[in-house]
Formats: structure tokens, sequence, C-alpha cells
């Protein structure tokens, strides 16, 4: 059972913002959300914080242009997801427009796991154009074995990354890391690709001081603004005020036209209108067809509709990531019917709230899914019964890979490290964040680990932890539920840390019937106006009065625009 409560609003903070000449509902949502002044949420690019503030950026970037005059073979070890992808793009656009000799390494997921392992070093180090440098991006932290297997054969290393370090660094030439002991960068949140993106913003101001731009043309790196804003909406990490700015100044170019081509063709292939994107469109639309290819085939398809300047080859390249969307989709709908199949056996069902005293977590495991896809099938059922749940997925050598995601209140990675501990050797590898994190055990340990799991879970949660409860922004006035407000809102950045408008209010219910045979649309009333609403996947009948939870959604039929309530959740109001 879901419990709708509602966010406080400070008073005085949102009176304030008002005051500085917000609109009465920008200011109520934003004070909600911790604002306490109007510049807190101004989005111009001068208002980044700047690359000096992040540890060893400087060096960076010092290394990086030393490496450039010299003529050096720069080699960019990216990551299988969206982020790392993003970030390798950046990378790859900005040192060739620096005049740079770069290229890019992605490493399969299924053949050689996470990373920079010795054997991705192994694999550089034997390309008939061996790299003097190589840099990762939205990885690298934990490579403590691939950096000195790359020290070694005599390579350097610059490492960029976002995750959160163990408790022994890699002895890499540079590391760039705002998660690194020492470094006192505001915005620990910040993705991959925006780590990579300070390294250029750094590496620029080196090349200027080093007179590398009186004989040519300067690169203006805000044309990458909007592979920045997909890459950190699409990792779901905390959209803190710099974050925001990223994001903002992104959706920005891309809403007046000015992006990648490979961005261009995620849209329209996704069917989203450019001029009108929104975070929801990258996170749910054009991210997950950049990660199809990660997990089903090789990620290097993605990094290459994202550097890619033909509009044509784009095209064809984002139609061949549609189609493994496709099968993506596919492929989790099976997983999820088994896994909802396993959980029925075990009595758990998909009611979290019976089965409080049963389980605190779920690791889950079926020798025939498929690594690519354990990540969002963990995601789709910590959704169903609001628990932490790793699914795992048979590995190479007989090992398990598993990919978990956590709820609030429990901060996933931390839990791991704690289960390292508890048993050394029974985890492999393993890292992340609070939401999410992938780690490797032997097949043979699976049992142990769900037991001790399960146990140091417990440990770190209360019962009231698992309780469900969905946070909203309270009533909105009916004179505000217009096209005007949800253009309003649309304009803004909404996201992880920094929610989409969720509001709640008291109904009549005139009218509802069931569509597509799982949907329910409705008819509601509040002070003499009806609205259009819709509840997706719940054909469960609503009672004569309700208090919903709803977001406004644009309709449009025959032309015609209206504003549809999107209820997310609903209890009885009789």
């Amino acid at each position: 059972m879901t419990t709708i409560i509602t966010r406080p609003v400070p008073p005085r903070a949102r009176d304030m913002l008002v005051q500085q000449g917000l609109h009465p509902v920008l200011a109520q949502l934003y004070a909600a959300r911790g604002v306490l002044d109007k510049s807190e949420v101004e989005s111009e690019f001068s208002a980044l914080l700047p690359p000096e503030r992040l540890l060893h950026a400087g060096r960076a970037a010092a290394l990086l242009a030393a490496a450039i005059e010299k003529e050096q073979r720069l080699l960019i070890v990216a990551d299988y997801d969206c982020d790392g992808a993003t970030a390798c793009a950046v990378g790859v656009r900005a040192l060739c427009a620096f005049g740079a000799d770069v290229a890019y390494l992605v490493p399969n997921r299924f053949e050689f796991g996470y990373g920079l392992t010795p054997e991705i070093v192994e694999l550089a180090a034997r390309a008939p154009r061996r790299p003097d440098l190589l840099i990762t991006v939205d990885n690298g932290i934990a490579s403590n074995e691939g950096v000195a297997r790359a020290n070694a054969l005599g390579i350097a290393t610059l490492i960029t990354d976002h995750h959160l370090p163990g408790d022994t660094l890699p002895q890499a030439g540079c590391i760039v890391n705002p998660n690194q002991p020492g470094c006192d960068f505001p915005s620990k949140a910040i993705a991959g690709v925006g780590v990579m993106f300070y390294v250029m913003l750094a590496l620029r101001a080196e090349l200027r001081r080093r007179g590398w731009f009186e004989d040519r043309p300067e690169f203006n790196l805000a044309t990458l603004l909007d592979l920045v804003a997909l890459g950190t909406v699409a990792d779901v990490v905390r959209l803190d005020r710099n974050n925001r700015i990223l994001v903002a100044q992104g959706l920005k170019r891309i809403r007046a036209g000015r992006m990648q081509a490979g961005i261009a063709a995620l849209l329209r292939v996704a069917g989203r209108e450019a001029r009108r994107a929104s975070c929801f469109d990258l996170g749910f639309a054009a991210g997950p067809r950049l990660n199809a290819a990660g997990r089903l085939a090789d990620m290097a398809l993605g990094i290459e509709c994202l550097i890619t300047d033909d509009t044509a080859r784009a095209l064809n390249i984002v139609q061949q990531l549609d189609q493994l969307n496709r099968e993506r989709r596919e492929i989790e709908g099976g997983m999820q019917d088994q896994a909802l199949a396993m959980l029925e056996g075990l009595g758990l069902g998909t009611d979290a709230d019976a089965d409080a005293e049963a389980a605190y977590t779920l690791s889950l495991y079926d020798p025939s899914w498929h690594q690519g896809v354990v990540g969002i099938l963990a995601a789709r059922i910590k959704d169903r019964l609001h628990r932490p749940v790793i699914a795992f997925a048979a590995g190479n050598a007989g090992e398990l890979k598993g990919s978990g995601r956590s709820i609030p209140g429990l901060h996933l990675r931390d839990a791991l490290d704690l289960v390292a501990k508890r048993a050394p050797g029974l985890i492999l590898r393993f890292g992340g964040h609070a939401a999410a994190a992938g780690l490797s055990i032997r097949s043979e340990g699976l049992a142990q680990f769900r037991e001790l799991f399960e146990r140091t879970v417990r440990g770190l949660l209360a019962a009231f932890d698992l309780a469900r409860n969905l946070e909203t922004d309270g009533p909105l006035e009916s004179a505000y539920m217009n096209l005007d407000t949800l253009r309003l809102l649309e304009r803004e950045v909404w996201g992880q840390g920094f929610p989409q408008p969720l509001f709640c209010d008291r109904f009549a219910v005139a009218s509802q019937r069931v569509v597509a045979d799982k949907h329910l649309k409705l008819r509601l009333q509040k002070d003499g106006k009806s609205f259009d609403a819709i509840r997706f996947n719940s054909p469960a009948p609503a009672g004569a009065a309700i208090r919903a939870a709803y977001r406004l959604a644009l309709n449009e039929y025959n032309g015609v625009q209206s504003v549809q309530l999107i209820v997310e959740a609903w209890e009885s109001a009789a």
C-alpha cells in the first residue's frame, strides 16, 4: 500500500521567492525543494562551479596539453552505459578539436567486464597504434590492477570518474574524481560525463596559456552540452545546482536545434519533439535506446552515434539502437515474469507491506537471465516491492554478475562494503553509488551472500524504512491546472534529488473506463471544473471520491491540445 504525503513548504522561503519575481507555483515547488533564493535556480553557464575547484583538473589539463604538443597517442577507455558513452563522445570531440591524436575503446561487458582491467590494458598495448596515455571516463577509480599493469607496460594513465573510491586509490598519473579524498568540489553528484567536460574546460584554459590557439580556431565546448545533459539525466545522479545548470544549458541547445546529429536522431526515432525536449525525454526516450547498445551488443555503436556529424549515418545507427531497445524490452519482460513467479513461489507476491517481517532484501538469480538486463530487472522489482534488490546473471568462469538497486535510506555501495568486510573473499568485485551498484561473486557463494546481505541490511534499516511513501507537492489551484502552467513546468529542470512536480487533490469521479485492457481512463471534477485523467497499468476501479497524486501532462487529439492528469496513486476520499 502506498501512503500519499505532502512535502512541507517553508512559508517564508516561498514568499521571498514570489517577491523576487518567481511564478507562485514555481515559488512553492522550489521552496519545498530547499531553494531559499532565486539565484539558486538561475541556469546561466557563468554560474557553473569553476574547474579550478575540481581536484587535479589542472594537473590533468597539463598532462593532456603536453601529450597533444608531443603528438602522443591518446586512448579513451569508456564505460558501456549512457554516462560512459556521452563522456567518451565529449572526450573524443573535444580532444580532436584541440588537435589531439585520440581514439577510444569500450570494453565488451560480457567478455571483459567493467573498467580498466589488466586484460583491457593488454588489449590496448597490443593494438597497432599503441597508446601513450590511457584516459578512463566514468570508470577507473577501482582499477588498481589495470593501472598497475599499464604502469608496468610504460603506459601513462589519467582516471576521470565519479564513482566512490575504495580504500586504496590506483597509482595513476592523475585522478580527477570529486569523490576522492581531499577534493572539496561541491557537486559530489556530478556524472562521469560532467567530470570529463570539466577536464576539457581545464584543458582549454591550459592550451590558452600555452598559446595553442594563436594560429588555430578555439573550439567552443558549449557545443557539447547536449551530450552532458543526456549523460547526466540518464545516469540518474542527483540534480544539485551545478548539475541543473549543465542540464538546463544542454536542453536549451537541444530546443534551439543546436545538437549533435546523434541526439537529434535519438529524439526523432523516439517520436519526441526537440523544440519541447525535457529531462523526461532524455531519461526515458533517448537514454534507453543508447543504453541498449551496451546492454545487448557493443556500446561502440552508441558512441559512433554520438561522434558522427553525418545525419544519415546517425539516423541509421539510431534505427539499429531502436531495434536493440525493442529486443531489450522483450528480454526484460520475460525476465520480469520469471522473477514474479519466483517471488510467488517464495510466498512474497507483489505486496511488500504484507511481507515486512519476511524479507528486507531480495537477491534473485536465474541461469537464463541476461547480464545486460539484470540492472533493469532489479529496478523493476525494487519499484514493485520497495525493497533493495540485487539480480544476478551467469558470468564467465563460474562467476555471477549482479546489479542492484536500492531504496531511500540504504546506501547500497556501503552495504556491499560491509558484506565484503564481514566475509572476505565472498564478493570478488563491487562498486557503485547509494542507489545502484554492481558486483561479482562465485556461483557457489550465492546462498551465503543472500543471507549476509539480508542480515547486513536489517542492521541498517528499520521496518518503517520499508513503507512506501509517495511525496507530493499538495494541492494545485484549479486556475493553474492549464497549458500555461504545464509549459512553465516543462521549461524547468526536474529529476533525481529535485523531483518532478507531483500534486495531490481531492476529486469527485464523474466517469471511468478501462482502455487497452490495463489503463483506467477517468473524468475527474474539482471546484466545478472537469479534467481528463488516466492511470496507467492499473485497471482497478476508483470510488466516487478520491484523493489523487497526479502530474500535469499534454494531451493532443486531432490537433487540439489540452491538459491531462497522470494519476500515480490514489486513496479513497469518501
